[in-house]
C-alpha cells in the first residue's frame, strides 16, 4: 500500500493554524446555549427538559453522522467537506438568531450538529497528510487545544453579548464568525491537502503508476470491515471510556465535592476550573511528551495511572479547599495529557487513506459515552455514595489501560510489519 509523505509546502504551522481555526468553532457552537437556558426558559415557557434536548439534538446528530461523513472524505478528499461543514454551520446557528423561536433552536441546532460532523474525519486526514510524523503529536494538541478554547470563550461571550444586547445578537455575531472562517479556509483551500491528494502523489511517482490511481482504500464493505476490525473497535472504547470516566468529573465533580465534604458551591466550581485549565496546559505537553518519546502508549498509561489516582483519592480522603483545588487541576493535567497520545496511537493503527472513516468513527465514541455517563452518574448521586462519583470515574479511567496497552501492540505489529 502507498503511504502518503508529509506535503512539503505549506508550512506546518500554517496548516495547524487553519484546521485549528476551524475545530475552534465546532467547539465554541456546542457551548453557545447552556449558558442562556435561563433567559431562554422565562422567554419561552418552556422546561428545562425541553431545552436539553436542543442540546441532546445536536449532539445525536453530531455523532451518527461522523462515521459516514469519514467515508466520504476518504472518497472524495477532506478541503470541501470541511469548508461546507463550517458555512452550513454557520448558517444554521444565524438563523437561530435570526428566528429567535424554541422550534427555531430545536430544528437549527440539529443542523448545526449534523455539520459539525466533518471536523474530526477531515482535520485528522489534513494534518496526517501535512505534518511530519515526528512533529504530529504536537499538531493534534494544538488541535485539540484549540476546540478546549472554544469550550472556554463560548459561556462567557454569550453572556456578554446578552448583557449588551440579547442573547439572539450572540447567536448572529457567532454565525458571521463561522462565515468568516470559513471564507479564510477557502482562500487558502489549495494549502489543505490530505491523505488523498498523498496517495494520489505517491502513486503518480511510484514506477508503472498510471496518471489517475484509484485513491479510495477500499470498498465500503471492505471499510466497514477495517471500522470493526479489533484495533479500531479497542480505539472506539479507548475514546468512549474517557468521555465516561474523565466527562463525569466535568459534569458531576462540583454537585459531589458538595455532597461529600460540604464544599462551598464557589469552591467546588473554582476546583472544576481548576480542572479544566490543567486539562488545557495538559494538552499541550502532552503533545510534546508524545512527540518526544515516540511511544504513545507509555505516555497515556501515565496520564491514565495519575488522573485514576487522584480521582480515588479525592472520593476518599477530606482535604484542605487548597489541595482539592490543586488535586483536580492536577488530575485536568493529566487528562489532557493523554489526548495527543491517544489521537497517535489511532493513527498508528490505521490503514493509510483510512484517517477519515477511522477518526470519524471513533469519534462517535465519545458521543456514546457522553450520551452513557450521565445516567450512570446522575443515579450515583440520586441513590448511592456520591463518593463514587469519584471512585467510579478513576476506576474506569484505569480500565482504559487495558485498551491502551491493545492500541500499543497493535501499533508494535504494525512497524514490524513496515520494517520486514
Amino acid at each position: 500500500m502507498a503511504e502518503t509523505q508529509a506535503l512539503p509546502a505549506p508550512s506546518n504551522f500554517k496548516i495547524i493554524g487553519l484546521v485549528s481555526g476551524g475545530h475552534f468553532f465546532s467547539h465554541f457552537y456546542a457551548l453557545l446555549l447552556p449558558p442562556l437556558f435561563p433567559l431562554l426558559k422565562a422567554e419561552f415557557g418552556v422546561s428545562y427538559a425541553a431545552l436539553g434536548l436542543v442540546v441532546t439534538v445536536f449532539s445525536l446528530s453530531s455523532g451518527i453522522g461522523q462515521t459516514p461523513i469519514g467515508f466520504l472524505v476518504d472518497r472524495i478528499g477532506a478541503r470541501w467537506i470541511l469548508l461546507g461543514g463550517l458555512v452550513v454551520q454557520g448558517l444554521a446557528i444565524m438563523i437561530m438568531g435570526i428566528t429567535g423561536s424554541y422550534m427555531s433552536l430545536l430544528i437549527f441546532y440539529a443542523i448545526a450538529g449534523l455539520a459539525n460532523t466533518v471536523y474530526h474525519p477531515a482535520d485528522y486526514s489534513i494534518l496526517s497528510a501535512n505534518v511530519a510524523p515526528e512533529r504530529l503529536g504536537r499538531a493534534f494538541s494544538l488541535h485539540t487545544f484549540s476546540g478546549n478554547v472554544g469550550w472556554a470563550i463560548a459561556p462567557a461571550y454569550m453572556v456578554a453579548i446578552s448583557a449588551l444586547w440579547d442573547w439572539r445578537a450572540g447567536l448572529v455575531l457567532s454565525g458571521i464568525g463561522g462565515l468568516i472562517m470559513a471564507v479564510v479556509l477557502w482562500s487558502q483551500s489549495s494549502s489543505l491537502r490530505d491523505e488523498r491528494d498523498g496517495l494520489r502523489e505517491s502513486n503518480k511517482s511510484a514506477p508503472g503508476s498510471n496518471d489517475s490511481p484509484e485513491i479510495s482504500a477500499a470498498s465500503v464493505g471492505g471499510g466497514i470491515a477495517l471500522l470493526f476490525s479489533p484495533p479500531i473497535l479497542m480505539a472506539f472504547m479507548f475514546f468512549m471510556l474517557i468521555a465516561i470516566g474523565f466527562g463525569a468529573v466535568r459534569t458531576f465533580s462540583v454537585a459531589a465535592l458538595v455532597a461529600i465534604y460540604e464544599t462551598p458551591l464557589a469552591v467546588a466550581n473554582g476546583a472544576l476550573t481548576g480542572f479544566l485549565v490543567g486539562s488545557a496546559a495538559g494538552i499541550l505537553i502532552g503533545g510534546v511528551a508524545a512527540d518526544r518519546f515516540k511511544k504513545p502508549e507509555r505516555s497515556a498509561a501515565i496520564g491514565f495511572i495519575g488522573g485514576a489516582a487522584l480521582l480515588i483519592l479525592l472520593g476518599t480522603v477530606s482535604v484542605p479547599i487548597a489541595t482539592m483545588v490543586a488535586l483536580l487541576t492536577i488530575a485536568g493535567l493529566f487528562n489532557g495529557y493523554v489526548q495527543p497520545s491517544r489521537d497517535l496511537l489511532v493513527r498508528s493503527v490505521t490503514p493509510e487513506g483510512a484517517t477519515g472513516k477511522v477518526f470519524g468513527f471513533v469519534s462517535t465514541g465519545l458521543n456514546v459515552g457522553t450520551a452513557i455517563m450521565p445516567l450512570i452518574f446522575g443515579w450515583i448521586m440520586d441513590n448511592a455514595d456520591p463518593r463514587w462519583v469519584f471512585w467510579l470515574a478513576g476506576a474506569i479511567v484505569l480500565s482504559t489501560l487495558l485498551t491502551v496497552g491493545g492500541l500499543g501492540r497493535f501499533r508494535r505489529e504494525g512497524e514490524r510489519a513496515k520494517s520486514n
